[in-house]
Order: C-alpha cells, then sequence, then structure tokens
C-alpha cells in the first residue's frame, strides 16, 4: 500500500503542498532529502558552457532571442540577460554615471542599465554592441533618448582600440563571455588593456562578470567579500589601480529560482577609482 502511494501521483501532489521542508521528488517516485538538495542541483544542472566551447565565430549574426515580455535574452542558447537583474544594473550605472561628463558602456543587451544611465545627469552615452539584433534595438532605443548617444557596433576587442586616451568620466563593462576559455577572465583583457587609457584622471570603472561570479558562488565561494577580494581585485592592482581606490557595495537579491547563470542571494558593485 505504501509502495503505491509514493507512485500514486496524487499523493505525491498533496504531500508537496504540505510539506514546509525542502525536498525533491526524483522521477521514481522517491523523496530526496533536503540535505542532499543542493548536492543534487550542483552535479545535475547544465553547465553555461561545454568544455572547449567558442560562441565567438556566431555571435555578431546569431539571434537576438528577446522573449514576448521582453524579460529574458538568449543567444545561441545563452542566457545574456533577465530583467531580475534591474537593481543590480540600475547600480552599475549610479556609479558608472557618478562622475557625469562622457560614459563608456560596453554591452547593451536589454537596454537596462542603458536606460537608467540616461535618466543620470550625464553628457554623452558611448555604447559598444557586437551581435546585429541587440545593435538594431540599440539604434532604435537612442532615438528617443535625451543625451547624445554614440553607438558603436562590433566586439569591443576591435572598437576600443580606436577609442581615444583620457576620454571618459566613467566607463561600464558588462559584456557576456563568449568561450569557456574565457568565462570568468574577458573582463580583465579589457581591464588590464584599456581602462586606465580610456578613463580621465579622476574617472570611474564598474563592472561585473554575473555569468562568472555566479558559478564561483556556487562551487568554490560562500561569501561575496571573499570572492571578490581573491578573484577580482589582483586583477584590477596589476591593471594599475590601487587597492585603496577599490570599493564595492553589497545589495539583497533573490533571482529566480530557474536562473541558470546566478542564484547566490547577495550582488556585488564595484567602485574603481583612477588617480
Amino acid at each position: 500500500m505504501l509502495c503505491y502511494l509514493l507512485h500514486n501521483q496524487q499523493f505525491l501532489s498533496h504531500i508537496k503542498r504540505r510539506c514546509r521542508s525542502r525536498v525533491l521528488f526524483h522521477s521514481t517516485g522517491h523523496i530526496i532529502s533536503g540535505t542532499a538538495l543542493q548536492h543534487f542541483k550542483m552535479t545535475t544542472a547544465q553547465p553555461i558552457f561545454n568544455k572547449g566551447e567558442d560562441c565567438k565565430p556566431g555571435w555578431h549574426d546569431a539571434t537576438a532571442g528577446y522573449n514576448e515580455t521582453d524579460t529574458h535574452l538568449e543567444i545561441l542558447g545563452k542566457p545574456v540577460m533577465e530583467r531580475w537583474e534591474t537593481p543590480y544594473m540600475h547600480s552599475l550605472s549610479t556609479v558608472a554615471a557618478s562622475k557625469g561628463g562622457r560614459v563608456l558602456e560596453i554591452g547593451f543587451g536589454m537596454a537596462i542599465a542603458a536606460t537608467k544611465l540616461e535618466s543620470l545627469p550625464i553628457e554623452e552615452h558611448w555604447i559598444i554592441e557586437c551581435n546585429d539584433g541587440v545593435f538594431q534595438r540599440l539604434q532604435e532605443w537612442a532615438k528617443s533618448q535625451p543625451h547624445k548617444i554614440v553607438p558603436l557596433k562590433g566586439l569591443w576587442e576591435d572598437v576600443v582600440p580606436t577609442l581615444p586616451d583620457n576620454h571618459f568620466d566613467g566607463i561600464l563593462y558588462d559584456t557576456y563571455p563568449l568561450s569557456e576559455d574565457t568565462w570568468h577572465t574577458h573582463q580583465f583583457d579589457f581591464i588590464k588593456g584599456h581602462a586606465n587609457r580610456l578613463l580621465k584622471s579622476g574617472g570611474v570603472l564598474t563592472y561585473c562578470n554575473l555569468t562568472s561570479w555566479g558559478e564561483l558562488l556556487k562551487s568554490k565561494y560562500d561569501n561575496i567579500d571573499n570572492m571578490f577580494q581573491e578573484t577580482q581585485v589582483p586583477h584590477l592592482v596589476e591593471a594599475g589601480f590601487k587597492k585603496e581606490n577599490i570599493s564595492t557595495t553589497l545589495m539583497d537579491i533573490i533571482p529566480p529560482a530557474e536562473c541558470k547563470y546566478y542564484s547566490f542571494h547577495k550582488m556585488i558593485t564595484p567602485t574603481i577609482l583612477k588617480q
């Protein structure tokens, strides 16, 4: 009788509704205890990148998959951005615009950060975007913005070397990693190679790599400050920024359970000043 009940879908539905602890019902009808739930998720979750995967060659022409309600953007099956990120994107934008003047944004996505930047007291807004569909959306969006918009099409690796030195008061770097090889490091290629050069004296840099940080906070760290100090700050110092000019703020946030790239309940906003 018990065996029958455990395999009866109506009974399982009743148990799920009544249960107040976190349990997982396997397709076999067995119940996995809450203590095993986190391990189950970590060992069965599909990784963002497969070993050796490289999306860069096809990224430019790939369809920009905005869903009907404009809450998700996917490209080549990758979860590029989701609208639940809005409070965090606004935090990054506020830092990037804190010196006013001319701001460089790398990665347009769903225009969440860009729209916030346009609500702040800046003068010019330069935006680099490489995907065709996303760039088309950027061009349409730009027509109704209050500040001067300078859309720049192409991979940042191709566009950024053409930009002048000491030109920007603020920079916001938030692009999607395009390969398994650069999943955790692409931001450092930009920061070490160009950020100091592009910023005016007294300018500010902020950035994120949620796809990387989400993985690190799932597999290696349970403290977001420690994650940032150990995996990010040494690279920022190597790029020429002084440690005393690097600060962070935290915000509480609860990502949707179905989010594939970030599940930690805090997010971190860096503020990096150029002397």
